[in-house]
Order: C-alpha cells, then sequence, then structure tokens
C-alpha cells in the first residue's frame, strides 16, 4: 500500500534509511535516483508509466533529474513529479517539497562559466531554447583541445564548419553535449544540417529563424563520470546566409587549446584577415593581429594554447 498524509519525515517513508534521509533534507535529485533505486525501475519504465497517465516527459529529461544537471519547473514536469510520488510509492508531496529548496551549490571541481546570453548577442533565445528542450545550460563538460575548420564558398557566405573536440567531465552521467550554430545575417535554419561524425550522434534538433540558430545534442557512445575525457567530431553544413565578414567562438569556460583555420574559396579571396578577442558580443575587438593567407591553401589560421571565457576570432576585409 502506497503511503499517505503530508508527513515525509515518519519512519514508515522509504524502505530504506538512506532514502528515508534524503527524503527529508534532500536534495531532490539524490532523493529522486535513491528512490527508483529502491523500486529497481529503469527509466524507460518510468517514461511509459508517466505516459500511460498521459504525461508526457522524456528519459533524458528524467536523467537530468536524478543527475542535478536540470530541476523540474514547468507545470507538466511537475505533474510528472506528483506521479512520480505515486509511481515510487512515496508520500504525497515529499518530492515537491524537496523543490522548494535552492539548486544546490556547484562541486568546487566545476570551472566558472558565463552565460549564453554573455557570449551570444541573441537577447536569450539559446536560454529559452534549453529550457524548453528541459536542457541544463551546463552540460557537465569543459573543453581541453577544439579544432575547427570554417569554409567560406564562392560568393563569401559560410558554407560550413567542421569541429573535432576533446572534453572533461566535471560531474558524473554526463552523456552528450550541446553544439550551437548561430548563422549570418539572412540565413535560413530549415536548410542548415548538423552531421554527427566521430564518436557520437544527433539528437534533438532545434532551430530558432528570428536569432538565426540551430541548437543539436549530440549523444556520446558512452556515459561519463567526473574526471573523464571524451574525442568527438561534428559538423553544420550551412552555405545560407549573406556574405560572412567574421567567424567567432564563444567560450564559456576558461582553459584548453583552441585552433580556428578558415579556408575560402579561390573565386572569393579577402584583401585582409585579422585575428580578434571580444569579452561580449557589442564589446570592440581587442588583441587584433594580421594573418596572411596561405597563396595555395587560401586559408588563415589561429591558436591559443589556454582560451580565456569570452570571444575568439577571425575577421575579413572583402575591399
Amino acid at each position: 500500500m502506497r503511503p499517505t498524509g503530508n508527513t515525509p519525515d515518519t519512519p514508515d517513508t522509504a524502505d530504506t534509511p538512506e532514502l528515508g534521509r534524503l527524503l527529508r533534507v534532500g536534495p531532490f535529485h539524490l532523493a529522486l535516483r535513491a528512490a527508483l533505486a529502491a523500486r529497481g525501475l529503469p527509466l524507460h519504465r518510468v517514461q511509459h508509466r508517466l505516459a500511460a497517465r498521459v504525461i508526457k516527459v522524456g528519459v533524458t529529461s528524467l536523467s537530468y533529474w536524478q543527475q542535478g544537471a536540470r530541476r523540474p519547473r514547468h507545470p507538466e514536469s511537475l505533474r510528472a513529479v506528483t506521479a512520480l510520488e505515486q509511481i515510487l510509492e512515496l508520500p504525497d508531496g515529499s518530492l515537491l517539497r524537496l523543490l522548494t529548496a535552492p539548486d544546490p551549490a556547484p562541486g568546487p571541481a566545476r570551472p566558472a562559466a558565463r552565460s549564453y546570453r554573455a557570449l551570444l548577442g541573441t537577447g536569450g533565445a539559446v536560454e529559452r531554447m534549453l529550457d524548453a528542450m528541459e536542457l541544463p545550460a551546463d552540460g557537465g563538460l569543459h573543453s581541453l583541445g577544439h579544432h575547427e575548420r570554417v569554409r567560406i564558398g564562392p560568393g563569401g557566405e559560410m558554407r560550413a564548419r567542421e569541429s573535432q573536440q576533446i572534453v572533461r567531465a566535471h560531474r558524473d552521467g554526463v552523456d552528450r553535449y550541446l553544439a550551437i550554430h548561430q548563422g549570418d545575417p539572412g540565413c535560413d535554419v530549415s536548410r542548415m544540417h548538423v552531421t554527427a561524425y566521430e564518436n557520437c550522434r544527433t539528437g534533438r534538433v532545434r532551430r530558432h529563424p528570428g536569432a538565426g540558430l540551430v541548437v543539436a545534442e549530440l549523444l556520446f557512445d558512452a556515459r561519463l563520470r567526473r574526471g573523464d575525457t571524451y574525442v568527438f567530431g561534428y559538423g553544420v553544413e550551412d552555405g545560407t546566409g549573406a556574405r560572412s565578414d567574421e567567424y567567432v567562438r564563444g567560450f564559456s569556460y576558461a582553459g584548453g587549446q583552441y585552433m580556428l583555420q578558415v579556408r575560402f574559396d579561390e573565386a572569393a579571396l579577402p584583401v585582409r584577415c585579422r585575428r580578434f578577442a571580444r569579452s561580449g558580443p557589442d564589446a570592440p575587438r581587442t588583441a587584433l593581429v594580421d594573418l596572411t593567407p596561405s597563396g595555395r591553401h587560401r586559408a588563415v589560421h589561429l591558436v591559443e594554447q589556454s582560451v580565456r571565457r569570452g570571444l575568439l576570432g577571425i575577421a575579413w576585409d572583402w575591399d
């Protein structure tokens, strides 16, 4: 019989002392994880039981909830938490009560990060997209090395980019990376394509036409533990925007090597190229350094051994 009442601190609230303690003091994600373990229910079965109650919550969201990467906030999510209390045979309100507590503080090994709003001039569009997908703004990863190649087409448009990354997890359970691509003015996000080509596969893809944004999940072939490293690669086919005059990469975390190469089509060669840095999307360019394209490969590049939080890129003039 399922326990009832509004006193989750009574002795019969859980099958184990540890679960009872977590239901009393939290945090929410550990209490949820302990309840799932006590009932022996995998997430896909929990999802099916929620669906039987006409509650739509993905396995990804459930996983984020029990990892502490995301907390249920939307009305449908809170309805799911109430249903979870019934499915997991917990006292009424025992999980919901824990959601009134503040988010747990990050662990000491987590590097300081900047928000997407501070890096992209999109008016918070990225945060709204992540919120709608119930994805954590902090993906649990920071970069150790990132090699990126950008190809400019014959009309001066950004044709494509490819990225290979080495990352380290700063919490347990990380199994995906969030790829964000912002096209140039006039771009058509419906025609952009994200391809996962090394040690990952493409999950959900969301598009924001007004901001020219594509957000894609890249699902890893393994679930990482804190301290694990992982190598993966992906690419974005674009070619839909106006003539491009710069490529910029935003860094939420400091540290790690970054290499950027921009290759131009022989029909569209710039007259000048420069690397630059910015503290934010509206800040002036600083640390300007001229770059000379190689005649044979029509490419310029930059290498930063230890990046700082902010923006780093290459700009070029057409005339």
